[in-house]
């Protein structure tokens, strides 16, 4: 979520920063769903301090699902963002990107783990767009002609995965 909210910023991206909210209400069902299940288990005294552990690192979840949520607002509101947080986006080493994966591509129908992207780019994939929806990356997830690939490293990686993702540099987007 914290990845794809500063993608949204980065890339200036409604349709991210509306997943990121989509994600965080997910979470909000998720927790009160997890203390509910906590409240209601019969856990002997002796138990507590476990149980007790447990539902902080749920608080702790909650307030990064909320953070992420915040940052998305900034977009989705159309908030100019703070001149110190544009600086610091132009002249971090790290960028974020998104490509799409065109007809010509070697990335189609490979897995992730298979197209071995981090490894021939530098450039970590944060999310597949597909069908108006973003996934996240798993090894197993195959890669399929129009969807989009955002993804972050270092700015020399950028023309390297362009190059994979569409080489015929003809993005069409499959809906």
């Amino acid at each position: 979520m914290i990845d794809l909210a500063y993608s949204s910023l980065m890339l200036n991206s409604s349709e991210l920063a509306q997943e990121v909210i989509r994600l965080e209400e997910h979470m909000d069902d998720l927790h009160t769903k997890f203390e509910l299940l906590a409240l209601t288990s019969g856990f002997k005294k002796e138990e507590a301090s476990g149980f007790l552990g447990l539902i902080r690192l749920g608080v702790a979840t909650e307030k990064i699902a909320d953070a992420a949520a915040e940052m998305a607002e900034v977009v989705l509101r159309g908030i100019e963002p703070h001149p110190v947080l544009r600086l610091a986006i132009r002249e971090a080493e790290e960028t974020v990107m998104q490509v799409c994966v065109t007809q010509n591509s070697s990335l189609i129908n490979k897995t992730l783990k298979e197209a071995r992207i981090h490894e021939e780019t530098g450039m970590w994939i944060l999310a597949i767009k597909r069908n108006k929806r973003s996934l996240r990356p798993k090894p197993y997830i195959k890669i399929n002609f129009g969807d989009t690939l955002i993804a972050s490293g270092y700015s020399e990686g950028v023309e390297d995965l362009k190059k994979l993702a569409s080489p015929d540099k003809n993005c069409v987007h499959i809906e």
